[in-house]
């Protein structure tokens, strides 16, 4: 259900060019695949960029990644190869798509015991949940399968179809108790794309920290999240993804400047699917089994942890921009937020105005 397109991470005054996160093997590292690897372990092969700098690449989440550590070569390769084998261990855990993976096996059983971890992003989507009033709900994935985006088979369905499906979403009738996941109705099942992403690179950082990495940065997708500044002390720059991209455009929203925080952007315009002269879009709004048909057309959220940064931008898409910006006022505290709507103005909350740049014509929110 999950979005994730192409934030790149501008650090061409390091040495590397760019970093793309989009879902496409041409794009999926810029100049990052430069230089000779200096070393590899489980098939993860350590790129040396050249000014103290060195990345992982690899394809997990069924996403393209890169992740990048600057300063000493063995502390900076050790810290990546472990971080992309965490990857790998928490696909095994979160994956709808992994027949053996704890949400897979609780989808087909019904319920059942799951890992701490597994129960954290629950508990944490069961915040979410409530927090949103509903527009974020791991539950939808039901009407998420007939729909076809998890096999790219789309179709619409009947409207028969949808209202027997929309029975089975809420998750208020989903429960965890003692990592003992249950729920009410036969049929219910969850998916956590939507924070799975977030929380590896969260997870990641921790890694990064434990190896004694004090500079470094991961994309995952469309997820990018920075540790300290660059080595140089200057923040990073992220350059946002204009929605418009499919559409011909060659700009960016605009570029944040960045350090020590998660910046996740959530949109329309990477999987979506037309018929009968109507787009529909891969994000669901979970009150009416249907791809959200929000004003907005792109929502990044920046925050200090990767999980919740992931976790409110699927639901601020779905809600419309006042909506989101009377969230945002809400909850100014834990995330800041971008915004651009269907005509293409720019929103940006008075946190990080001054860290943002834009082309277009951009009106600060403020929590007043």
């Amino acid at each position: 259900m999950k979005k994730k397109f192409c934030i790149l991470l501008l650090t061409g005054a390091l040495g590397l060019t760019s970093l793309c996160g989009c879902q496409s093997a041409s794009n999926s590292a810029g100049s990052a695949t430069e230089g000779d690897a200096s070393s590899s372990e489980d098939n993860y092969e350590v790129i040396a960029n050249g000014n103290d700098s060195y990345s992982v690449e690899l394809f997990a989440m069924d996403t393209y990644m890169t992740l990048t550590a600057y300063g000493d070569e063995d502390v900076c390769s050790k810290a990546l190869l472990a971080s992309a084998k965490e990857i790998n261990r928490l696909e095994d855990l979160f994956s709808t798509n992994i027949d053996t993976s704890e949400v897979a096996t609780i989808n087909e059983q019904g319920g059942g015991t799951v890992s701490d971890e597994t129960a954290y992003l629950i508990e944490k989507s069961l915040e979410y949940y409530e927090q949103t009033d509903g527009a974020y709900d791991i539950t939808v994935y039901p009407l998420v399968r007939e729909w076809g985006f998890t096999t790219q088979d789309y179709k619409v369905p009947d409207e028969e179809t949808i209202s027997s499906l929309l029975e089975l979403v809420g998750s208020d009738m989903l429960h965890i108790d003692d990592n003992t996941v249950t729920f009410d109705k036969e049929g219910m099942m969850i998916d956590l794309g939507t924070i799975a992403k977030g929380y590896a690179s969260q997870r990641i950082m921790e890694i990064y920290e434990e190896y004694g990495v004090t500079s470094g940065l991961v994309s995952l997708g469309g997820n990018v999240q920075t540790l300290g500044t660059k080595p140089d002390h200057s923040n990073w720059k992220v350059a946002i993804q204009n929605p418009d991209v499919y559409n011909g455009a060659t700009d960016y929203l605009g570029v944040l400047e960045v350090a020590d925080k998660a910046v996740t952007t959530a949109g329309g315009y990477e999987r979506y699917f037309e018929e009968d002269g109507v787009i529909y879009r891969h994000i669901f709004d979970p009150s009416t089994g249907c791809p959200t048909t929000s004003s907005l057309k792109s929502v990044t959220v920046v925050a200090d942890d990767g999980t919740d940064a992931d976790g409110y931008d699927t639901p601020l898409f779905v809600m419309d921009l006042e909506q989101a910006t009377s969230f945002w006022r809400e909850h100014a505290d834990d995330f800041s937020v971008i915004l651009m709507d269907e005509d293409d103005n720019v929103y940006v909350s008075e946190d990080i105005a001054d860290q943002f740049s834009s082309d277009y014509d951009v009106t600060i929110l403020t929590r007043d």
